[in-house]
């Protein structure tokens, strides 16, 4: 009974999953029906075909009648030629919008995949989330475009098949119709099976491929460290997993097939040998005989195709699953602006005993920032100071809510970012980070990727000025060059001031710089730094720093230490009267004097 009840449950499951796929068939319903319907009259016409035999047989050719036989044979052709027509119409009538339906599904997925916190990207693995947007989402299609049609097609020919056998005869009927049960019952077992199998093949095929994507973008480490042999291992390893789970598919298939097949053939074998004795002992006409084991052959690929039809089922219900994982996954909530009266003690950038614990950390662990409190006023820079692993990236990132906040409230100009909505926030708020991203795009639509669409060439130039990257201008089309994925094309210096340039391109608000310098040599480190204090006399900035040259930028230093602030001051005075901050500036330029 449990293992009774625990497949009726999966079956449930696998049937509420597909289920959800309704809204996105729902525009091309039409065509699916009228589809499912010609296909049901193609089916049809192919058990006429029996119905003509029987009458040429006991007609025509017992009757010696050539005009009758040429008149079946044109019967039979014309048969024919409708059911191949029907066929190639129900075709036509689904590759169209399944197509449409399959790029609507993934333009939602990577919509949604947009639209998600940065804390679910830092949970799910970049492969998995590939294979959701390209494998599944292929199932899903030919699920929609055969399985789902045949069987509703095949179901509804066996029936009319069954009930022609029947009414032929019915003794032959009963013959044939001895296999059911045990087919109906192998076909339970092996969806139950086959469904658990599936699900294990469909998440190796993600795990395999974010092998292949760190694979690629690691390709410089793995060649660096002579590690290729290592990272190929790991790869055979995954892949001879996935190969024995494919094993166990194909087996599971083999095994319902033989079942299928054999059964009906056995019966077909049956129907056969007890027709021919009732046809020679005069019981049965040879017609009613020929056009009943024509009926069961034409019954043959319905009652065949049933075991691949349920794996591709299943298959697709799994698939939906895995879709919908993503889709169900809580997406950043759109938030309107509200009017908040804005006092001027907090214009400018504002910490209200910020708290930031994250979302999957044990609720028994001390949060990363406790009791955070920092008023930056208006047209102030001011730098953010401590020693590794202090929340000083995680600090920056709770500006733009890349992470929304535990408790307390940060504020730009007296107004609660958290009643911002997320457009109008990000567009007061550019940040740079340590770890610059570059996208497969050209030098210039990089850069403008910070800045509204009215923005040009003028903006451009002069937010490459300002990082000092007029490098770009020597490329081989310029600003208009590819800079490849990952911007992997250029240095590690050259990306960081495109990334820099991006922050200050839209002359932002308010600017957040998480170590923009770290990767630039001395030289035009400071000549950025002299091109950047022009922009930051303009702006509310917040920039994490190490070095002093760039702790000089700003006009006043926060030091973050356990979570929490522990000074404020200009930088002169914390050295002054801080001894941990005396330290990190001290342990820094010894660093940069060796």
């Amino acid at each position: 009974m449990p293992t009774t009840r625990a497949t009726t449950t999966r079956d449930r499951s696998a049937v509420r999953s597909l289920l959800r796929l309704w809204p996105y068939v729902r525009p091309v319903r039409a065509r699916l029906f009228t589809a499912a319907f010609v296909a049901i009259l193609a089916s049809c016409a192919g058990l006429v075909i029996p119905l003509v035999l029987k009458w040429l047989v006991d007609g025509p050719i017992a009757g010696r009648d050539p005009a009758g036989v040429w008149l079946g044979a044109l019967f039979l052709l014309l048969l024919g030629l409708a059911e191949a027509l029907l066929f190639g119409l129900r075709r036509w009538l689904v590759a169209r919008p399944l197509a449409g339906v399959e790029a609507a599904m993934r333009a939602d997925l990577y919509r949604h995949l947009q639209r998600l916190p940065v804390a679910f990207h830092d949970r799910w693995a970049s492969g998995q989330l590939l294979s959701r947007g390209t494998t599944d989402l292929m199932l899903l299609r030919m699920f929609l475009a055969f399985p789902l049609t045949f069987l509703l097609v095949n179901g509804v020919t066996i029936l009319v098949g069954v009930i022609i056998m029947l009414v032929q005869d019915l003794t032959l009927g009963l013959v044939i119709l001895g296999p059911a049960v045990p087919v109906v019952v192998s076909c339970f077992v092996f969806e139950k099976q086959y469904a658990e199998v599936a699900r294990r093949a469909q998440d190796q095929v993600g795990d395999l491929t974010t092998v292949v994507e760190e694979g690629v973008l690691g390709i410089r480490i793995i060649k660096g460290f002579g590690r290729h042999r290592s990272q190929a291992r790991a790869f055979w390893e995954l892949s001879r997993t996935l190969r024995g789970t494919e094993l166990r598919k194909a087996r599971l298939l083999a095994t319902i097939l033989a079942v299928i097949v054999t059964l009906p053939e056995v019966a077909i074998g049956a129907a056969l040998v007890l027709g021919s004795v009732r046809v020679a002992d005069g019981d049965l006409s040879a017609g009613t005989l020929v056009a009943f084991l024509s009926t069961a052959l034409a019954l043959r690929w319905p009652v065949d195709s049933i075991g691949f039809l349920l794996a591709m089922s299943q298959e697709a219900a799994t698939a939906t699953e895995r879709y919908f994982e993503v889709m169900d996954a809580q997406a950043e909530t759109a938030t309107a602006p509200t009017s908040t009266s804005k006092a001027s003690a907090d214009r400018g950038l504002r910490f209200h005993n910020v708290q930031f614990r994250y979302p999957d950390a044990p609720a028994d662990s001390p949060p990363v920032l406790q009791h955070i409190d920092l008023h930056i006023r208006p047209g102030e820079s001011m730098a953010l100071v401590g020693a590794t692993g202090s929340g000083k990236t995680t600090l920056t990132a709770l500006i733009p809510r890349l992470h929304e906040v535990t408790s307390g409230r940060i504020t730009l100009d007296g107004v609660d970012i958290a009643a911002m909505s997320r457009e109008q926030l990000r567009a007061k708020v550019a940040v740079a980070f340590e770890e610059p991203t570059l996208f497969s795009a050209s030098v210039g639509e990089n850069v403008l990727m910070g800045a509204p669409d009215k923005a040009g060439a003028a903006e451009l130039n002069r937010a490459l000025a300002v990082a000092q990257a007029e490098f770009t201008h020597a490329l081989p089309q310029g600003t208009d060059t590819q800079v490849g994925e990952q911007g992997l094309s250029l240095s590690g210096g050259q990306r960081q001031r495109l990334a820099l340039a991006r922050a200050v391109v839209g002359q932002p608000d308010f600017l957040v710089l998480d170590d923009p310098l770290s990767a630039l040599d001395v030289h035009t480190e400071a000549a950025v730094e002299a091109a950047l204090r022009d922009v930051l006399a303009g702006t509310t900035a917040l920039i994490v720093a190490h070095r002093p040259s760039t702790v000089l930028l700003a006009d006043r230093v926060a030091l973050l230490s356990g979570g929490r602030i522990a000074a404020v001051g200009t930088h002169h005075e914390l050295l002054r009267d801080n001894a941990e901050y005396a330290h990190l500036m001290s342990g820094t330029e010894l660093e940069a004097a060796r």
